[in-house]
């Protein structure tokens, strides 16, 4: 039974549904709770996934109490209802923690996928890492995505045999996406100008560390000629407020409702460089070979930055302005953040899961 409710989990998880369901020896029980409602969609329709249980839990102005309360009850119901052998939940969400906790409850095991991402500040990102901890406390199997995160996996004693490095499942998930034809309005919009690809939405960035990252990102676009700005807002309305009263009505920056999968991928491999504050997009961005700046204080994604690819400049307005005025004009530092080697994986991660899976499912040492 797989349970996810965001577009980054569905985007992640929907290659390792289509995975088992191909191998026929799974039964496949697949549940939403509609954490993101409209992002979320679109993904589902890309993969044809279709869910046996959408919850359509996503009400205006909820809080992260309310959706913690209502996937417990609500997961927790249907894992009584369907009794699965596994469940299996993605990363750092709402609906991955309160899913895993449900299903603790109820003594099923659990797999977690994208496990051992750690930053070590419980607060950062805010309510991620404490997500991805507590999961990691009740999961049976861990699906590392890469040896870092294994290693953070051993030192918190979880057992070695549990674990699966098996690079991530966003690899995966780029191969049926990106494509030489595509065309879209935003690209001709932008035209031959070097485009910048930017989104910024998490919660420990609202306020005055937002404006500031907008407000660089404005100053550097004005400053650099050949230069355009593409931006997907987010749906979150304290989100929309501070972009759209930063970076509303200037010519050379263009602010969108959030792209559809295919779309997103695609723009991004003809972007030019990424600013970015997703955990996400950090490892898509890689996995195209795309020069990053990462709008934080710290990552969880560290393999990006030591890879070359990624560079995490923090949130003060100055530092990343001069951080994008680097990478923009200096021909070196950008050629030398360019089409490095991807530490992620080479895109076979949701075999290695479904081949874990099996192993263990059918071991006689598996629960105990």
């Amino acid at each position: 039974m797989f349970v996810f409710g965001t577009r980054p989990e569905a985007v992640k998880v929907c290659p390792v549904i289509k995975e088992f369901q191909r191998r026929g020896n799974f039964e496949v029980v697949v549940a939403v709770t509609a954490q993101h409602r409209e992002m979320l969609d679109g993904v589902l329709e890309h993969f044809e996934v279709i869910p046996d249980y959408d919850l359509d839990l996503m009400r205006t102005g909820q809080t992260v109490s309310y959706l913690t309360v209502r996937v417990l009850a609500e997961v927790g119901r249907l894992i009584g209802q369907e009794k699965p052998s596994l469940l299996m939940v993605h990363g750092d969400t709402t609906t991955a923690f309160a899913s895993a906790l449900a299903a603790f409850y109820q003594k099923v095991p659990i797999g977690h996928i994208e496990a051992g991402l750690r930053t070590g500040n419980i607060y950062s990102p805010y309510p991620e890492e404490f997500n991805r901890l507590a999961v990691g406390l009740v999961a049976d199997i861990h699906f590392a995505p890469t040896e870092r995160a294994r290693a953070n996996l051993l030192a918190e004693g979880k057992r070695s045999e549990r674990i699966f490095v098996t690079g991530n499942t966003v690899v995966d998930a780029l191969k049926g996406t990106v494509s030489e034809g595509f065309g879209h309005l935003l690209l001709e919009w932008a035209g031959k100008r070097r485009i910048i690809f930017l989104t910024c939405h998490r919660r420990e960035n609202l306020g005055e560390p937002m404006r500031g990252i907008l407000r660089a990102v404005k100053r550097a676009a004005a400053e650099l000629e050949d230069v355009c700005v593409i931006c997907p807002v987010h749906k979150n309305p304290a989100v929309q407020n501070i972009v759209c009263e930063e970076l509303g009505n200037i010519d050379k920056i263009a602010l969108c409702t959030p792209l559809d999968l295919v779309s997103c991928h695609n723009v991004m491999a003809r972007s030019y460089a990424i600013l970015t504050d997703s955990g996400g997009i950090q490892e898509e961005a890689a996995a195209l070979g795309k020069p990053t700046l990462v709008l934080r204080e710290s990552t969880e994604r560290p393999e990006g930055v030591e890879a070359g690819v990624l560079r995490l400049v923090g949130v003060g307005e100055q530092a990343v302005f001069g951080e994008i005025m680097d990478l923009l004009g200096n021909a070196e530092i950008y050629g030398s953040m360019k089409g490095r080697p991807n530490p992620y994986g080479d895109g076979k991660a949701s075999a290695k899961i479904a081949e874990a899976v099996e192993k263990l499912l059918y071991s006689s040492e598996f629960g105990s």
